[in-house]
Order: C-alpha cells, then sequence, then structure tokens
C-alpha cells in the first residue's frame, strides 16, 4: 500500500517547519511506523552528503536521522544554494545542472515536477507514512503558477496539510488567517489544522485567540509547541541566525565570522554546546574583539565573501589577531579564503579569474567545474598545535566543494575513505605552529574526541581550565519529540493520516 501522507507548510519562511517535521518523524517512528521525510524543494546552502556521495539539504538528514534512517536523494530531489548576483546552483537528484537566475529556474520549474512526484513515489512505495515539508509561504502568489513544493504539490498527491505559524515573530493570528484568507477554496480544504510554534508563557492565555482561530477559520488548532531555547537540531538556513545570542559565559571565546553567503554554519554547533566556550558570530571588523579562536566556515561564493571580508575591514583584523596569537581555523570556502590565493579560470565561482586570499596558510586553490561531494573518514596526521596530541585519531565527515587546493605544506589529515571506497588523499593545511588550520572536512568539530583535544590545547595555551564535558544526557531527537507530543493533538494527526492510533 503506498504511504500515507502530510505535509507540513508556514506562514513564511523560519516558522519551524523543519524542526516540527522531524519531532513528527521521530515520534511515529517510536510509535512502530516506517516514516521519511521529504521536501521537494529546499532553498539552502547548509547541505550535507548522502552515503552514496549525492547532496541534499540538511533539514532533510535531520529528519531523516529522527525517523532512524540513513539519508537518501528521494528526500530532497531538488536543492537550491543561493550565489552572487541573483543566481542559484540547482542540484537535482544530488548533483549540481547548472547555476540559474530566478527568471530562468521559474522557466524551468514545470520540467522539474516529473522528477519530484517520482521521487516521493519511491518514498512512499517504501514507508507507511511520509512527512512532507512546505517552503517559504503557500500564500505567495508571485509563485503559485508552476509550485512544485507547496499546495500545488499538495493538491496533486492529496496530502493534508497542517499549517504552522510563529508566535515568537509576532502576529500569529494575522499569519495564520491570512494565509488561510489568500489561498483559493481547493487548497485550503486541504488545511486540517493549525499550529502555534514557539510559544513562550501560559498557553491558557491563549485560549481567546484558539477559539478565535476555530470560529474564524474552521479548522482545528492542532497545538501550542513552546519555544525550546535548548534545541539541538542543526538548522536549515541562516535566517536562525538573526536571533539575539543567548549570554553565556566562557573561559575560551570563539568568534565565527558570518559571512554574507554562510553554507553549513552548523560545522559549529558542537562548539555551542561545550562547557566552557562562549561561542559568537560577528560580521563587522569592531565586533570581533580579541578571540581565542575564529572560525571561517563554508562559502557558497568564496571570492565575493573575502571582497566582503576585505571591505568590511574584517580581512586585516583576521590577519592581525592571528599574527597576536589567535588561532584560526578555516573549512571548506573558509579555508580557501585562508591561503595565498584563489583562482578561478574557467569562471565556475565569478568573473575574477584570481582573488588574494588572507595568506595564513600556504595554499592555493583552483575552481573547477566538477563539484566534489562525498562522505569521508580521514586520519589525523599533524600532532602540532590545535592538533597537538591528535595524531592517529579518525575523524567523519563529508566533503562539499568545487574547487582543489594545493598545499606547500604538509596536510594535517590524510583521506581514507570516501563514499565508501578507500583512498589516500591528503587534505588541509596547517601554519603558524599548527595554530592556523583548513581543511574541506564539514563535520570535523561532531567529531567529539578531535573536538575537545583542540579545545583542550587552546585552553593550556591560554592557561585556563575548562569544565568537564557533558557526557550522556537525552537523545535530543527523544527530547525534542517528547516536547512536541506533549503540546500537539497527535489523536488530530493520526485522523489526519487516516490512520489508528
Amino acid at each position: 500500500m503506498s504511504a500515507r501522507l502530510l505535509m507540513l507548510q508556514g506562514t513564511m519562511s523560519h516558522v519551524g517547519k523543519s524542526v516540527l517535521v522531524a519531532a513528527l518523524c521521530r515520534i511515529l517512528y517510536r510509535d512502530g511506523l516506517r516514516v521519511a521525510p521529504f521536501k521537494a524543494q529546499n532553498m539552502a546552502l547548509n547541505s550535507y552528503v548522502t552515503p552514496d556521495g549525492l547532496e541534499i539539504g540538511r533539514a532533510q538528514v535531520v529528519q531523516a536521522e529522527a525517523a532512524g534512517l540513513e539519508p537518501e536523494v528521494e528526500m530532497n530531489p531538488v536543492l537550491l544554494k543561493p550565489e552572487a548576483d541573483h543566481r542559484s546552483q540547482v542540484v537535482v537528484l544530488g548533483r549540481p545542472i547548472g547555476s540559474f537566475s530566478a527568471s530562468e529556474y521559474y522557466r524551468m520549474k514545470p520540467s522539474l515536477l516529473p522528477i519530484v512526484l517520482d521521487a516521493l513515489e519511491r518514498l512512499r512505495s517504501r514507508f507507511d507514512v511520509v512527512i512532507m515539508e512546505g517552503a517559504g509561504s503557500p500564500a505567495e502568489i508571485n509563485l503559485k503558477a508552476h509550485d512544485i513544493v507547496n499546495m500545488g504539490l499538495a493538491r496533486r498527491v492529496e496530502a493534508p496539510v497542517l499549517l504552522v505559524g510563529d508566535i515568537d515573530r509576532g502576529g500569529v493570528f494575522a499569519q495564520l488567517v491570512g494565509t488561510l484568507e489568500l489561498l483559493p477554496p481547493e487548497e485550503r480544504a486541504l488545511v486540517k489544522g493549525l499550529i502555534i510554534n514557539k510559544f513562550r508563557g501560559d498557553a491558557a492565555l491563549l485560549a481567546p485567540g484558539v477559539r478565535f482561530l476555530e470560529e474564524r477559520c474552521g479548522v482545528p488548532v492542532a497545538g501550542i509547541v513552546p519555544y525550546d531555547p535548548d534545541l539541538a537540531l542543526a538548522e536549515e538556513d541562516s535566517v536562525a541566525l538573526e536571533r539575539p545570542p543567548g549570554e553565556r559565559e566562557g573561559v575560551l571565546d570563539v568568534a565565527v565570522v558570518r559571512l554574507p553567503r554562510i553554507a553549513n554554519f552548523d560545522d559549529v554547533d558542537p562548539l555551542r554546546r561545550e562547557p566552557g566556550v562562549a561561542l559568537r558570530f560577528v560580521s563587522r571588523r569592531g565586533e570581533l574583539g580579541q578571540p581565542d579562536l575564529i572560525v571561517l566556515p563554508g562559502s557558497k561564493t568564496t571570492v565575493a565573501d573575502l571582497e566582503h571580508l576585505r571591505a568590511t575591514g574584517l580581512a586585516d583584523s583576521i590577519v592581525a589577531a592571528a599574527g597576536r596569537g589567535a588561532a584560526v581555523v578555516g573549512i571548506c570556502g573558509g579555508f580557501q579564503m585562508l591561503g595565498r590565493a584563489v583562482l578561478d579560470p574557467d569562471g565556475v565561482e565569478s568573473e575574477r579569474p584570481r582573488a588574494d586570499g588572507l595568506g595564513l596558510l600556504p595554499v592555493v586553490t583552483v575552481f573547477r567545474p566538477s563539484k566534489t561531494t562525498h562522505r569521508v573518514e580521514a586520519r589525523v596526521v599533524a600532532d602540532e598545535g590545535l592538533l597537538q596530541g591528535c595524531r592517529g585519531m579518525v575523524v567523519r565527515g563529508y566533503e562539499i566543494h568545487m574547487g582543489e587546493s594545493t598545499s606547500a605544506g604538509s596536510a594535517p589529515f590524510l583521506l581514507v575513505s570516501r563514499s565508501g571506497e578507500g583512498c589516500r588523499v591528503p587534505d588541509g593545511a596547517l601554519a603558524r605552529g599548527g595554530w592556523v588550520l583548513g581543511t574541506y572536512i564539514h563535520g570535523l568539530l561532531r567529531n567529539g574526541g578531535l573536538r575537545r583535544q583542540m579545545l583542550g590545547n587552546l585552553a593550556r595555551r591560554k592557561g585556563v581550565c575548562l569544565p568537564p564535558p557533558d557526557e550522556g544526557g537525552p537523545d535530543p531527537y527523544d527530547k525534542w519529540a517528547s516536547l512536541v507530543r506533549d503540546h500537539l493533538d497527535m489523536r488530530l494527526v493520526y485522523r489526519v493520516l487516516g490512520l489508528e492510533q
């Protein structure tokens, strides 16, 4: 039997659809159902690599993990990765097919619909339930004609919809009522429930608003989900970075450079959760201060973001801080920026054939038309600076890059497996006694032993002591799912799915 469907759509971007889909995946998985996530089209610079070397959105990986699955390309058949000049790289079934303007992509969308439907059908043939996620808002009038991700898709596959609003951003009643008012009757009929997300305070105070919504819209409120400040799931896009950070004291100060086209910024999430580490994002020269560690994360447009660093004065400040002894880590695009030069003879990323890097690593990067995407396993082969005491450690992560970097020095890592195939490929570079490090390995800091050794090396260098790491604790997926289950009408969810609970 083909899987039952349920789609979560939102009143706008970043209302929490992705993490609510993850919660539902974990709830249904714990209830004994075979459940898979699906998002037809995702626009995000946070992406990941499946075991077979295909690229999908990071959010669908989180949702797959919540469902007890390895991610697969059918869960996100179309991925848009924004670039400079109002263009996006379009990734279809895990492989890039080119860079297109918004109008070019709009004309392309009808040809992508069969691919989307086929991917969904392949999932439906193997699972009991598929939880679908929309994108942005279904009421974006200018995008409805060739919609392949919201109501256009829901209508085609007859998927019931739960509509999510974000009370933390204000105006949740206007969000929900306004969205429904803008939907034609056949689309509005698909909406089977409303969810008020990210609520802070006493839900009883919302009772008059809930009655208003149900009377005005003729749709039940399926739940009021609390805001969880400790939610430990990877975010989908950089809108999450607009939230003001919570105050946290630390013996180590870590400054992450917020690039305009920052990609895979969840690489630093493990640092955020380490006791004794105060992590902050910086966008301007005056915000850098005197950090113990500077992290340059990934970027979809290395050259354009390098230009931004120079224009804001951050480039000079980073180099000066390294000169004063700050440690620096660059990951993927950040690694490329730390080198001596970035060359783009074929115009893969920009019209500039050459851009000078920050000169902190003896590396030259050349962009190539082909894209490298692999799950990787590597060994640490260096033993100095940040990596002192790490030699021999095995680390796991993934590569997503369009450039190849050549170092005049020795590499700190040796890749021993790419997409399950054995290899011996040097990765990364070290300089300044090992206190400046670059690598293509996304997810490096998710390797707990390596991360704690690196932080320990920083602490000893500074002459401070780190608190002991938090060991154990509840599984973050189970914790989040339990919170959502307690505040969502799961009987309604099961009724909408057409299943007996």
